[in-house]
């Protein structure tokens, strides 16, 4: 994809998850899909973090579902760094 500053991160600890801000859920044995969930898990979290280390975007959910799609955070991306848009929720 051309992204070679791009950082992932998946699997953190649950004490990691709990610092980010993530869900935790208990897991309830297999999932309707045949997946055996682990006793505890984190919930999804995206983040976008600006090179300075700051925090300028969050997505956190309850739930595995509505995750953002990705061709959606490209074009978010583009806009706000074409735009230079800055981030909100800082009041």
């Amino acid at each position: 994809m051309g992204l070679a500053n791009l950082n992932i991160g998946y699997g953190v600890s649950i004490q990691k998850a709990r610092e980010w801000g993530l869900y935790i859920s208990s897991g309830r044995g297999t999932t309707s899909a045949g997946v055996e969930e682990p006793p505890l898990f984190a919930e999804p979290g995206l983040f976008l973090v600006k090179p300075d280390g700051t925090l300028y975007w969050a997505s956190i959910s309850t739930m595995p579902f509505a995750r953002p799609h990705f061709g959606e955070i490209a074009a978010a991306i583009d806009f706000a760094v074409s735009k230079n848009y800055p981030a909100r929720g800082e009041a």
